[in-house]
């Protein structure tokens, strides 16, 4: 494939380039990514052989440096050495967009610490691609790949259940059923969109409400991101009086009456009246 693209800047100055590449279809890559690939002394790649392929659709030939979560730290003194040396090093992920829950951030603080420059490549992302379809809350929390242990489970998404935006997971196919019953549980109420296969030939999305979910009868394939929507309706959060709201109230009886207490103590909290009005008779009747 040819491309006619000349850069209004030909020169790429030396530094780590986080470049974003495809997510699926091959063809989603930027011309100026191309272009930074291209003039790279080095790539660092999260799997050599699937970066491959992308990179002989482009011709693009530089040195591939093999950089994984298994061997990130290992690399980061030559890395380093290489950059302050006046290389043009890249950092790719397997697809999307790096140090977005894949390798990178540890070589990006390092070359914070070490005043080298680091330019974003911006393009493709599984997380802004499934908000932007989803059609949930623009706002939306991303939390990286589902929870693996029980504990973290219960502990994790009874936080993000408070949560009213949109909230994304990446999973594996293969934990998706096993973890239909902890997505009902936390976000009952809610819609879900499940992602498969993103620009891909056998791309999918299923949408349905959390509570109707069932277990799929065959093991999807492929990659996966999950959208929960905003909560439907808003959760009232009600307080109960706490001892210095007992307290205040106590003193306030002598000097005022008790619907002007509960005004007061409910002016500023969310404490239902009602139990602001039973505790004032309390201690009326007590008196």
């Amino acid at each position: 494939m040819t491309l006619d693209y000349k850069s209004n800047n030909n020169e790429i100055k030396k530094g780590l380039y986080l470049v974003s590449t495809p997510i699926g279809n091959l063809e989603d890559i930027t011309l100026r990514a191309i272009e930074t690939l291209s003039k790279s002394n080095y790539i660092l790649c999260e799997d050599t052989r699937i970066s491959q392929n992308l990179f002989k659709r482009y011709k693009i030939q530089s040195k591939l440096i093999s950089n994984h979560k298994f061997n990130e730290k290992k690399n980061l003194s030559k890395i380093i050495g290489l950059l302050k040396s006046g290389s043009i090093i890249s950092l790719v992920s397997d697809a999307g967009t790096p140090s977005i829950s894949d390798p990178g951030a540890k070589i990006v603080n390092e070359c914070i610490n070490n005043n080298i420059r680091v330019t974003p490549i911006p393009g493709p992302s599984a997380v802004s691609t499934a908000v932007a379809i989803s059609g949930f809350d623009e706002k939306f929390f991303f939390y990286g790949f589902f929870p693996e242990k029980v504990k973290t489970i219960s502990e994790d998404l009874n936080i993000l259940a408070e949560l009213d935006c949109s909230i994304v997971f990446f999973i594996s196919p293969k934990k998706i059923n096993r973890n239909i019953k902890n997505l009902k549980k936390f976000f009952s109420g809610r819609r879900i969109l499940i992602c498969r296969e993103m620009s891909k030939i056998y791309e999918e999305f299923i949408r349905v409400e959390i509570d109707q979910l069932q277990e799929f009868d065959k093991e999807l394939k492929g990659e996966i991101t999950l959208v929960v929507s905003e909560q439907k309706e808003k959760k009232k959060k009600l307080q109960k009086l706490s001892e210095s709201d007992k307290r205040n109230i106590n003193k306030m009886m002598n000097k005022f009456s008790i619907k002007e207490i509960v005004n007061l103590v409910s002016f500023n909290n969310k404490i239902p009246k009602k139990e602001i009005y039973n505790y004032c008779l309390k201690i009326k009747d007590e008196n």
